[in-house]
């Protein structure tokens, strides 16, 4: 297995642009206006590698192991990764140049996006929520029957 002490975006980026140039090239699912980009890679809690890759094929947050107890599971198969916005599922991918990794797919195939700023702001914008606390829910509605318009202006009735 292999183990990412510093930050792997630079190695990412180059794996996904040789399969950019390589196994994707002249796909139809490809966004000619995306290009590869490892956006906001930091180490999470569990001390593994976290962020978001925008390919010219998908938008996908990735899970890289920053140490030895990472989850033992085979490619194909599907991992939870616990955030503090909620518990998400993960793919198990493996590539010969990175070694296993997990993936959780945000937008597949990326052709809506209209230019790379939009893909990296959105790519940007899930690996910032991804570690904010989820929203709280709105408060539960009062069973009361609606104020006149002496209670308005603050009133007894």
């Amino acid at each position: 297995m292999k183990i990412w002490p510093e930050d792997p975006s630079t190695v990412i980026v180059a794996v996904f642009s040789g399969i950019a140039a390589t196994r994707m090239a002249g796909l139809p699912i490809c966004n000619p206006a995306l290009a590869v980009e490892a956006i906001g890679f930091r180490q999470a809690d569990s001390g593994h590698w976290v962020g978001a890759l925008v390919t010219p094929w998908a938008i996908n947050l990735l899970c890289l192991p920053g140490h030895a107890d990472w989850p033992a599971a085979a490619a194909g198969s599907h991992c939870d990764w616990a955030f503090p916005s909620g518990v998400y599922e993960f793919i198990v991918a493996d590539e010969a140049s990175l070694g296993r990794y997990h993936l959780c797919s945000l937008f597949s195939p990326a052709g809506e996006f209209a230019s790379h700023e939009q893909a990296r702001l959105t790519a940007l914008a899930a690996i910032t929520a991804l570690f904010n606390d989820p929203l709280a829910a709105p408060p539960a509605p009062v069973d009361a029957a609606p104020a006149g318009r002496r209670a308005f202006l603050g009133l007894r009735g």
